[in-house]
């Protein structure tokens, strides 16, 4: 049996050479640079990338999408707004929590600026998980960035499992399930063909854009877990509201 030390040794390997390759197509972030452990990078072809996912019927069907805060989306921010679509997402690694993006409330001369991590707080609405849960319609679509990927479908994120948290609380709040579509945005050096071997919380999606492939993925296994408060990491729950918000709410 696979220990949980083994699993976490195993993704680190992976993510120390995808980024190795990943550099050498990577754009740098002003804050970080090249420390793909702080941030999930843009990269060439990212325009390619997010074009494939835009073409995709699951974008055309999706009217309310939860968008990562990845370098690499910021493209798909503004093309959703753009198109009229509603983005639920988070900043600052989910400790300033969920912020909704509503085209019918915001001029279209500031979408470029509201698609941004500045912006988006200036301009979009702070919501907490109970009115996500209260107010909104469910998700119809959820769209990240990530470190690794394969075949599969299973990624690797930069490591702070940041997404596979926001997964969980948006599944047990009841606004996801496991029909609901998840695509990556990712880099071709990005995609694995190795078996990758994830926990029960990680992540797997339906679709892979690159900016050469659109990989569909056939019946992937998604976490139905939500939030295992037993293997939470006790700086997480500290740094970030909406856990400690979800813990109160007794789900």
């Amino acid at each position: 049996m696979t220990t949980l030390a083994e699993i976490a040794d195993h993704k680190t390997s992976v993510r120390e050479r995808v980024w190795a390759e990943l550099r050498k197509v990577a754009v740098a972030d002003s804050r970080f640079h090249f420390d793909f452990g702080e941030f999930i990078a843009d990269f060439d072809g990212g325009e390619e990338a997010v074009a494939r996912l835009t073409a995709h019927e699951a974008y055309f069907n999706a009217e309310i999408i939860f968008i990562t805060p990845d370098n690499c989306l910021d493209r798909l921010r503004l093309k959703a707004l753009q198109d009229g679509k509603t983005i639920l997402m988070t900043t600052y690694s989910i400790k300033r929590g969920f912020w909704l993006l509503d085209p019918t409330r915001i001029k279209p001369d500031l979408h470029l600026y509201a698609s941004t991590l500045d912006g988006m707080e200036r301009i979009g609405r702070q919501m907490t998980l109970a009115e996500i849960r209260d107010e909104l319609p469910v998700i119809d679509y959820m769209v990240t960035g990530t470190g690794a990927i394969n075949m599969d479908g299973v990624r690797f994120g930069k490591g702070h499992g940041f997404f596979d948290a926001e997964w969980g609380m948006l599944y047990q709040i009841g606004r996801i399930s496991v029909d609901t579509p998840c695509a990556a945005v990712v880099h071709d050096c990005q995609v694995l063909s190795e078996q990758l071997r994830p926990d029960v919380y990680d992540t797997v999606v339906d679709l892979i854009f690159t900016p050469t492939r659109t990989i569909q993925i056939n019946s992937p296994h998604k976490p139905t877990c939500g939030i295992l408060w037993d293997r939470l990491d006790q700086h997480m729950f500290e740094t970030i509201p909406p856990l400690q918000e979800l813990k109160a709410m007794g789900l």
